[in-house]
């Protein structure tokens, strides 16, 4: 539980949806359908995120992890690129499963058939200038090639683990 974000009023949480969360998700839905416009096809979706080494005083092995639904078209090459050189544990959908529905992934690309994939990488590797560095030289041309691959562009839906999608109040 976060201090400040528990229990909080009804008023309080109704300021947040208004100010936070829908206008993110408006910013979000405007720049995928601006760059899907742009380029006239469907946009490759990576979203980096970070976890931390330990959850309750037990350690988490991955250094990365890549979580998803069951559109694997990013997720099977972003694995299959973060484990070629052999030097690091990628998680599949560890330590989280990436099928949360409702999240930006989900409400943005799985509903709408937007390929992407959700990267975490552990904190303690990227917690200094080095380590930054070191992901982002590791990352850029894995990333680069993602993009480049022309079936990363395209749109296809997939049923979500999760159920049947929502309709999503704007």
């Amino acid at each position: 539980i976060i201090p400040g974000n528990h229990p909080i009023s009804a008023q309080e949480w109704q300021y947040r949806v208004e100010n936070f969360h829908r206008p993110y998700h408006h910013a979000v839905e405007r720049l995928l359908t601006e760059t899907a416009a742009a380029s006239g096809k469907a946009p490759l979706v990576l979203s980096l995120h970070s976890y931390t080494p330990a959850w309750k005083g037990v350690p988490r092995p991955w250094h990365a992890a890549v979580l998803w639904d069951s559109d694997e078209r990013a997720v099977r090459p972003l694995i299959d690129a973060l484990s070629l050189p052999g030097d690091i544990l990628v998680g599949d959908n560890e330590p989280y499963d990436g099928a949360l529905k409702g999240d930006t992934l989900y409400r943005h690309c799985m509903i709408s058939g937007m390929p992407h994939a959700l990267l975490e990488v552990r904190q303690d590797l990227i917690g200094d200038e080095a380590g930054i560095a070191a992901w982002a030289d590791r990352l850029e041309p894995i990333f680069a090639a993602l993009n480049g691959d022309p079936t990363l562009h395209e749109w296809r839906q997939f049923p979500s683990r999760t159920g049947p999608y929502p309709a999503f109040e704007n």
